[in-house]
């Protein structure tokens, strides 16, 4: 585990320089700057229950809790991308496309993680 101590700091030195360029790109636009945090947010939260869902027994409740936490940070992750994009899409029907993957994204998630019979 020790070796993978760099790379996670690698990433949340990326990830975190990243965010505050695109807020100091905003120039003040409260819906981006919003947006940046949130993304920034739901990433750490993700990247909390990535660990938490590795750490648990397998067959534990707390696996189970954690799979749920996984699932529901990468939907409103996909639901909020989704939706930004569909915002600068050319035409009504492309920003429909793009939200219907985003949806299909969302429930293909669920089927996998909940629906679909596991290996013993």
């Amino acid at each position: 585990m020790a070796s993978s101590a760099p790379w996670l700091l690698v990433v949340g030195l990326f990830l975190t320089g990243n965010s505050l360029m695109a807020i100091r790109r905003s120039r003040g636009d409260a819906a981006t700057v919003s947006f940046v945090v949130a993304s920034y947010v739901g990433l750490i939260i993700l990247f909390y229950c990535l660990r938490w869902f590795e750490a648990a027994q397998p067959g534990s409740a707390s696996r189970g809790r954690a799979r749920v936490g996984v699932w529901l940070t990468t939907t409103v992750l996909t639901a909020m991308f989704s939706w930004r994009v569909a915002l600068i899409m050319p035409s009504p029907v492309v920003a429909a496309a793009v939200c219907v993957i985003g949806a299909s994204t969302a429930a293909g998630g669920f089927y996998t993680m909940f629906l679909l019979p596991r290996a013993a």
